[in-house]
């Protein structure tokens, strides 16, 4: 089976999110289960500043629509053993020193994308890259900036070569849509989208909804975000829409690397260790940590993480007023990494400077700081409102230290609560509600764990440590979702039972 990934993203090249994560690694893990998996992205001016020297030339050819015509130049390269497409056309993409820019020409960008795209596949097709005929079962498209591909291909699939390839769209955040794009569909020339339900739900000019009536299977990030999303609270007003393809949706949580993130391993820490040794080896990250942010060398004050972009979605302007009781109420000390909107970066220097003694916020990105603070913090909050499926809870479990999580999304689907008891069961502590009083509590809660019942925070953070959050179980059901969409097009029966011998029951 060949699936070709189309994404605005893909980590290490471009990322800002869980979305160029997925993209990043699981092309090369459905590449271990014998799928010819490729991805296809923009050659944003970030990648090409910083990856010139990896990258190949390999195709230019000339790209024809209503507003004009365009030359489309391909590049290619390697990563992790997975072919790697770059897509530059100027004025598109190519040059600037952003992923993204503002909504009104980002519609522009990503419909001439999705076009653009739709050709360098049916050249592929044709073996006009390093003379290799490569024509994808699946394509495999993610978020708002690729949805217009599922329609493309109905389009297209009346045309002899594309009557047998089937699409899978990937929702990871649905609060992004591609609102009102319709001018720019015009001007592309993009025919009238006249499925029903689009028509009756006033959505023929929103990318994401488009994707969402067209493409022959949906997924989301997580089984709790898959039934979230009928809701208006998640639906974004496209709920109606998920209602409508509700058969054709699956929720699939995301996996992690468990290679790249490893605290055996990482060179980032000031002392690697594992779910044997940490016991004894994390309290050194630990002091470290302290030490970087200039806090109070206390072994004993329980550590409040954050690695987090500082935006309402992820709670942060309710957990701020909830930090600031903690730290007036505890020796708890707190470390904040993150960027986002300044109202909120403002309410975290403000903590800061309160409680400089024992709160430290550092506004930006250092992935190397992330994982030190992983490693040394003794629990991270992760406070959104909602959360597709978020992988920073994922990567605190896996470095030990426990997640205080607000029950929704991908963190109510990882994140088992604490029994209050022996922790013979449990690996962090949930909330409900989104309110300070909630993050205040929960906080406590989990402080008065780690210094009363040191023993069942351990017993925690052994089970947390040793959860296999790998690609394995859901990349298995990413290869059944690519055979259901398949046989939607008339590609043959799918066949469950095989599925299940041949990779497990998932």
């Amino acid at each position: 089976m060949r699936v070709l990934f189309i994404a605005a993203e893909m980590a290490p090249f471009a990322k800002t999110g869980g979305l160029g994560d997925v993209v990043g690694s699981l092309p090369a893990v459905l590449r271990t289960k014998g799928i010819d998996a490729r991805a296809l992205i923009p050659l944003h001016g970030p990648i090409k500043a910083q990856f010139a020297d990896r990258l190949e030339h390999v195709l230019t050819f000339q790209f024809s629509r209503r507003s004009g015509t365009a030359d489309i130049h391909i590049y290619a390269t390697e990563q992790d053993g997975v072919p790697v497409y770059f897509l530059e056309s100027w004025p598109f993409f190519g040059e600037g020193d952003s992923i993204y820019t503002d909504l009104n020409w980002d519609r522009e960008r990503f419909v001439f994308f999705a076009q653009a795209a739709m050709a360098t596949v049916w050249e592929l097709g044709q073996g006009r890259i390093r003379d290799e005929r490569w024509m994808p079962d699946v394509l495999h498209v993610h978020d708002w900036h690729t949805a217009l591909i599922p329609f493309l291909l109905r389009e297209a699939r009346y045309q002899p070569g594309w009557e047998n390839v089937a699409s899978v769209l990937t929702i990871h955040n649905m609060a992004y849509q591609g609102w009102d794009a319709g001018g720019y569909l015009w001007m592309a020339g993009v025919p009238g989208r006249h499925d029903p339900n689009l028509v009756y739900q006033d959505r023929t000019d929103n990318l994401l909804g488009i994707g969402i009536a067209y493409a022959d299977k949906l997924n989301t990030v997580s089984p709790r975000h898959a039934i979230e999303l009928h809701y208006p609270r998640f639906g974004e007003g496209l709920e109606g829409l998920i209602w409508v393809r509700d058969s054709d949706l699956v929720g699939i949580l995301n996996g992690l690397d468990m290679k790249r993130f490893n605290p055996a391993t990482d060179p980032a820490l000031e002392q690697n260790y594992d779910w044997h040794t940490f016991r004894e080896k994390r309290i050194e990250n630990k002091r470290a940590l302290q030490y970087e942010f200039g806090l109070e060398p206390l072994d004993d004050a329980p550590i409040i993480g954050i690695v987090s972009r500082l935006v309402e979605q992820k709670g942060m302007d309710f957990a701020a007023d909830g930090l600031r009781w903690v730290l007036a109420e505890t020796g708890a000390q707190l470390v904040v990494l993150g960027t986002g909107e300044p109202s909120i970066e403002e309410r975290m220097r403000q903590l800061e400077w309160d409680f400089g003694w024992k709160a430290k916020a550092y506004i930006g990105y250092s992935e190397p700081l992330a994982q030190r603070i992983y490693a040394g913090a003794d629990m991270i909050l992760v406070p959104s409102r909602y959360e597709p499926c978020g992988l920073t809870q994922m990567i605190a479990m896996r470095y030990g230290a426990l997640p205080v999580v607000r029950e929704t999304g991908g963190l109510a689907d990882t994140v088992v609560n604490y029994d209050n008891g022996p922790a013979d069961q449990g690996t962090g502590f949930v909330f409900l509600w989104e309110e300070p009083e909630a993050v205040r509590h929960t906080l406590r809660w989990a402080i008065d764990t780690y210094r009363y019942r040191r023993d069942a925070w351990q017993r925690m953070q052994e089970r947390a440590m040793r959860t296999d959050w790998s690609w394995e179980r859901p990349v298995q059901q990413y290869i059944e979702l690519y055979e259901r969409a398949l046989y939607a097009v008339g590609r043959g029966p799918v066949n469950i039972a095989q599925l299940h011998r041949r990779f497990g029951s998932g």
